[in-house]
């Protein structure tokens, strides 16, 4: 089926979206919106819930509760409750804020940081340095930097079959392959797999059955690219709305592809012919997910 709109949340700022099974619901995040949001799709059912800073990412924890990255915190928080600082991140840098933040499979939070690009008042702020690192915070609370590379806008955090780490410099539009290694999961051996498509900038990713990932085509790409891990392109499909922003496969059989978008630095003339821009929108594409990765 064509991708269509299911929720119109104009969002800001949508991120960070995952499938939380036993509850039959999609969790994302509106950045500058300083929203957690849920939807079930088979029923509607909406939720939200406000943060108190601006919220960068959300993971599902093994025990229920949430994971969940502000500004500059990483925070445990079970829905209804206060949202309980479980570490900081950068303390020596406040220019920079938290940006990407995945569960994955070694049951680790993993993070990205870049130079802080909104004012106190959601407004654009340009970025002028490549500050951006990238972090695995570990179930006990110990953080570790994985890789001295810095970034731009740090985005995409995918672990293919054979233990490799595909993430994504946005600036650069570029996606990466790294070696991790399973002890302590540093990162090495950088390789540069997709460089200067023309569709947009790379944001969020997840990964299929199949081992394929899905990228979010960002700042009017409006589409969603399907390559391997090596970095061989397998297909385009386009999207009804210009910056797609993160995507994660849900449903009762994880195959439904979900995906958030934004809407921010648009001009209100654009959003008044276009309103769907920053909604949350669903597609079938042929085959199916895998269950998100739990925190603990």
């Amino acid at each position: 089926m064509p991708a269509e709109m299911i929720f119109p949340a104009q969002n800001t700022v949508g991120e960070s979206i995952v499938w939380d099974a036993p509850n039959s619901r999609l969790l994302w995040v509106d950045i500058v919106g300083k929203t957690i949001h849920s939807l079930a799709p088979e029923t509607g059912r909406h939720r939200s819930w406000s943060a108190p800073d601006f919220v960068t990412s959300i993971g599902l924890r093994k025990d229920g509760g949430a994971i969940v990255g502000l500004t500059r915190e990483i925070c445990l928080w079970d829905f209804d409750g206060p949202f309980n600082t479980f570490v900081s991140v950068e303390p020596d840098l406040p220019g920079n804020r938290l940006n990407e933040g995945v569960v994955g499979p070694d049951g680790a939070f993993w993070v990205g940081t870049m130079q802080n690009n909104i004012a106190a008042d959601g407004s654009p702020v340009d970025i002028l340095e490549d500050s951006g690192r990238l972090y695995r915070c570990a179930p006990d609370g110990q953080i570790m930097r994985v890789s001295e590379d810095r970034f731009g806008i740090t985005n995409t955090l995918v672990w293919s079959d054979n233990g490799h780490l595909i993430t994504a410099d946005t600036l650069k539009n570029e996606i990466y392959r790294y070696n991790v290694d399973a002890a302590t999961g540093a990162l090495s051996g950088r390789k540069t797999i997709i460089s200067n498509f023309k569709h947009g900038l790379p944001d969020g990713s997840t990964m299929d059955a199949e081992g394929y990932i899905w990228n979010c085509r960002v700042v009017g790409g409006s589409c969603m690219l399907r390559f391997s891990p090596e970095g061989e392109i397998d297909r385009v499909v386009d999207l009804p709305c210009s910056w797609p922003t993160s995507c994660t496969f849900g449903g009762e059989n994880l195959d439904t592809l979900y995906v958030t978008s934004a809407r921010f630095t648009m001009e209100p003339e654009h959003l008044e012919q276009n309103p769907q821009e920053g909604g949350l929108f669903a597609l079938k594409v042929g085959v199916k997910g895998r269950q998100s990765h739990r925190f603990g």
